[in-house]
């Protein structure tokens, strides 16, 4: 295991010394990302909140016209969220090897016919087997998106502009519910997939017009599937990346709860309407866009992005604990509202802890960009994937399953980064990988 720093860099901050040519991607001096192309790499991030999001509003409705459990339409999620994280670690690597425009556009067009078959879906069993498809091609938008941003910026640039593709990609989650809801006024749930379908459809139109290539041939890794998981295998060898990449998947886990429990709870336990639920769930949104820009804004480059990473973890926990003693009736009955507002806590204070473990993940990591992105990702859907069905493993009826998911997996976050990544000790140097 390497000791803490920047595989490749002497210090552990970029704002405070000036990176080496082994660190700074190769188009640093040309990082000027024009305002649609930030908007196309904010548009692939926001695919996967997109893919679920929209879908959310729908699930009671799915359930009904399937004819099955709650627990097995919540596997659709699981399908899709699986499908992303095992899709990332073939297409991060061959985005390294390939360039990252090719994996890309055929992703898109395999999300594309993948989300128009979902609509088709006659029963819960094939429905969950699309979605699986659907995940498998939607992993080339996040994790070349992220591999897209580290072959542009370094340091605490990368920070911020993570926290921008947040502000951006933020919006999603917001609108994904209401136009979900919406959806459901005028046509059944097979109408939100033909929405996402449409979206898939004018976001490839625009990867293919407007975003060139990032990763120049000379910077492309050689060799097949056996130097690929070589790269993967030293990646997380790296105690410090492997604290980051597993805290941010245990924090995401923690989310994706939410995600997958909270139209039950809100809906079947407090009585929501979809639309009400839908303008919940944007609320809680909008608080994670507004703390993510806090961060990007204010914050990196002023405060350690380790301290900030702390206070974030520290008020998902603290939020976790809340629920659960508000959920097992220790304060006695507590309505929607008391509800609402430990869940705003909670994804609010993702945008502290997200952007950083990103950032700082991927410092450690020019080298082999896109496979670091793909295990980022990968952990984080993985562990969100186990914690979908575990939320409603107690029936329909009790939001405690959610609770305690999101206290566990947050504690499992803490215990990791402090273990792993060991913020407290001083930054010393580490080799240079090649």
């Amino acid at each position: 295991m390497s000791e803490r720093g920047p595989a490749t860099a002497p210090s552990k901050d970029s704002s405070t010394t000036n990176p080496s040519p082994l660190t700074t991607p190769p188009l640093t001096a040309a990082r000027r990302t024009g305002l649609l192309v930030t908007f196309v790499l904010g548009g692939l991030t926001a695919l996967p909140p997109l893919s679920m999001d929209m879908y959310l509003p729908a699930l009671p409705a799915v359930t009904t016209a399937l004819n099955s459990p709650a627990a097995t339409i919540q596997l659709t999620l699981t399908a899709c969220l699986a499908g992303m994280a095992l899709g990332q670690l073939v297409i991060g690597p061959m985005s390294d090897k390939w360039g990252r425009r090719r994996p890309l556009l055929i992703g898109m067009v395999v999300y594309v016919l993948a989300t128009a078959t979902c609509a088709f879906a006659p029963s819960a069993e094939l429905l969950i087997g699309f979605r699986l498809l659907q995940g498998l091609a939607g992993a080339a938008a996040i994790v070349i998106a992220r591999a897209v941003v580290r072959d542009l910026y370094d340091g605490v640039e990368m920070a911020r502009f993570f926290s921008t593709l947040m502000l951006i990609s933020g919006v999603a989650p917001i609108i994904a519910p209401l136009i979900g809801g919406q959806i459901l006024r005028f046509a059944d749930w097979r109408g939100v997939f033909v929405v996402l379908t449409v979206v898939g459809t004018a976001l490839t139109f625009l990867v293919w017009q407007r975003l060139g290539e990032t990763l120049p041939p000379e910077r492309r890794q050689t060799g097949g599937v056996g130097a690929a998981l070589l790269t993967m295998r030293g990646l997380f060898a790296d105690r410090v990346f492997a604290g980051y990449t597993l805290a941010g998947g245990f924090a995401f886990a923690a989310l994706f709860a939410y995600i997958s429990a909270s139209p039950f709870v809100v809906q079947e336990i407090y009585g929501a309407s979809p639309q009400t639920f839908s303008l919940l769930f944007g609320v809680n949104s909008i608080g994670l866009i507004a703390v993510g820009q806090v961060n990007g804004k204010l914050l990196v480059g002023r405060v350690s992005m380790d301290k900030v990473l702390a206070y974030g973890l520290a008020v998902i926990t603290a939020a976790s604990v809340a629920l659960l003693l508000m959920t097992a009736g220790v304060f006695g009955e507590v309505g929607l509202f008391a509800i609402c507002a430990g869940l705003f806590v909670l994804m609010s204070a993702m945008g502290l802890v997200l952007p950083n473990t990103n950032a700082q993940a991927l410092m450690r990591a020019p080298h082999a960009a896109g496979s670091a992105s793909a295990l980022l990702g990968t952990s984080s859907f993985l562990v969100g994937a186990i914690a979908s069905p575990l939320v409603g493993i107690a029936g329909e009826d009790t939001a405690i399953p959610m609770a305690l998911v999101q206290t566990t997996c947050s504690l499992l976050a803490i215990l990791c980064f402090t273990a792993l990544c060991r913020p407290w000790r001083p930054t010393t140097p580490h080799p240079t990988q090649p």
